[in-house]
């Protein structure tokens, strides 16, 4: 898989992990920056690297920064892009589950590294069930265009 990556200043240090944690997994990362600690704005990085997933060059996004909050909204922005910001196992895999999550978004300073690289997996590595939940993100869909 592809995954598009990105980070504010605050996510940079879980950005560099999750990487090297990436390509141990054998998939293919797509870097959007940030690529230091200096205070940067988060949707500067989150809308391109959502917009790589949203136009099929990423298979997955992956948006880091403080709490993942910020990240979340502005890749939500994205039409395409169903963005859940992630603190446990379970989240990652009912975002992925039953709404078809396409981005992951963490918060560095919430979560513990190794907890976030079991997100990561969790995440990349559940199926989507579909049937009712199809149904469920095409109403979405029909009411927002997204």
């Amino acid at each position: 898989m592809k995954i598009a990556i990105a980070s504010d200043h605050a996510g940079y240090n879980y950005k560099k992990e999750l990487s090297v944690f990436l390509k141990e997994l054998e998939q293919q990362v797509l870097d959007f920056g940030t690529f230091s600690e200096e205070s940067v704005d988060y949707p500067d990085f989150a809308f391109p690297a959502a917009e790589a997933v949203a136009g099929n060059i990423a298979d997955f996004g992956i948006l880091i920064c403080g709490t993942g909050i910020g990240m979340a909204i502005t890749a939500n922005k994205v039409v395409g892009i169903r963005a859940a910001n992630c603190t446990s196992t379970e989240m990652a895999e009912m975002a992925r589950r039953h709404n078809n999550a396409n981005v992951l978004t963490l918060g560095a300073r919430i979560t513990d590294l190794e907890l976030a690289k079991e997100i990561v997996k969790t995440f990349l590595f559940t199926e989507f069930e579909g049937g009712r939940h199809m149904i469920r993100i095409e109403k979405i869909h029909s009411i927002t265009g997204n």
